[in-house]
């Protein structure tokens, strides 16, 4: 089911989600596997972070992060029309009026990231991730990248469901082979 609530569907909107938390896990990724580093460098500089920036801009980790903030909003809706379907009319106002209101926090999200970035790489190394995504492999693999994840993921998860199912007859034989009756 596909539901229509202000013109996003939540089916795009769990997409969107879906599409940045990966970004996310990218950069969580990042600041987990070096806190000591991060811990105790100094604040990225201007530059550095000004190439953070341009490189989440070009790899279209804005883009996915936009839909966020209309999901959370939307998210709220349903929990209250669930509540009370009678609120429909003044819920879709508040939220309307709420997606506006919190767009400017959307830069929380990019200048995180972009800190993330830079605290990671130099600014040289950012530099060269940027001349890299110039080129027309950094394009191409910018373009073929997000199929080639969401097939990943569909292999991994028919793969994990597969291999549970092994796992599970596997073990009822040989908890039969023990003298449970299952």
């Amino acid at each position: 089911m596909n539901l229509e609530l202000d013109g996003v569907s939540k089916m795009s909107v769990a997409v969107a989600i879906k599409n940045a938390a990966r970004c996310a896990a990218l950069g969580l990724t990042l600041a987990i596997f070096s806190p000591l580093a991060s811990a105790q460098q100094p604040s990225p500089s201007p530059a550095a972070m000004a190439s953070a920036k341009e490189l989440i801009t070009i790899t279209g980790t804005t883009t996915l992060f936009s839909p966020l903030i209309a999901g959370v909003v939307e998210q709220a809706k349903i929990l209250y029309l669930q509540q009370n379907p009678a609120l429909s009319k003044d819920l879709n106002e508040i939220a309307t009026q709420m997606r506006a209101d919190l767009q400017p926090r959307f830069s929380e999200l990019t200048e995180e990231v972009a800190r993330l970035y830079a605290a990671n790489f130099t600014e040289q190394e950012l530099k060269d991730i940027l001349a890299f995504y110039k080129t027309t492999a950094g394009k191409k693999l910018l373009a073929e990248q997000p199929k080639i994840i969401d097939s990943s993921m569909k292999f991994a998860q028919d793969w994990a469901n597969n291999l549970s199912d092994q796992v599970i007859a596997k073990m009822r034989d040989e908890l039969k082979k023990r003298g449970h009756a299952l």
